[in-house]
């Protein structure tokens, strides 16, 4: 029979290792709450893909379609779908590239930026009024943690930048 003193049974992962996969597994549950908790502050009727191709389209300037698609993680055609109701809504609009008549991009719209815009001010003051409830301690402990999450995301931009709604 082997010992598990100091091992974690369900993964066998040892003390310190534990306790990294442990932190690990908190600071997802409690990014995730976070998130939603923010996208419920939306106030732009969009869905989430909506929401995050439209945020996409003004990061990255004037995408094309497949830009946009391999950007967001989806197929192609369901980017066609969700720029096709971005577009009815008025928010974004397709152009025919200049230097290649055969590609079209799409730019943003004022009427998508305003609703960016909107949508982050009430994200923003969601986050400062829950803010505002902490205590001077426990707000700069926040402001410590937010320079280690922006550490986290800094380390490898190609794998963590797809969620900035």
């Amino acid at each position: 029979m082997t010992s598990t003193i100091g091992t974690d049974e369900t993964d066998g992962r040892t003390g310190a290792d534990s306790d990294e996969a442990a932190l690990a597994a908190r600071l997802r549950l409690a990014v995730t709450r976070l998130h939603r908790c923010l996208r419920q502050q939306a106030d732009a009727g969009l869905t989430p893909s909506q929401a995050s191709a439209l945020a996409g389209v003004e990061q990255l300037g004037s995408p094309t379609l497949g830009a946009l698609a391999s950007r967001e993680s989806v197929q192609p055609p369901s980017m066609t779908r969700i720029i096709g109701a971005l577009e009815e809504l008025g928010y974004v609009t397709r152009v025919v590239d200049a230097s290649d008549r055969r590609a079209v991009r799409i730019t943003i719209t004022p009427s998508g930026e305003a609703v960016l815009r909107h949508n982050r001010s009430l994200k923003n003051a969601f986050l400062a009024e829950r803010v505002a409830a902490l205590d001077e301690t426990e707000r700069a402990a926040l402001g410590d943690l937010a320079a280690l999450l922006e550490r986290l995301v800094d380390r490898d931009d190609s794998l963590v930048d797809r969620d900035d709604r």
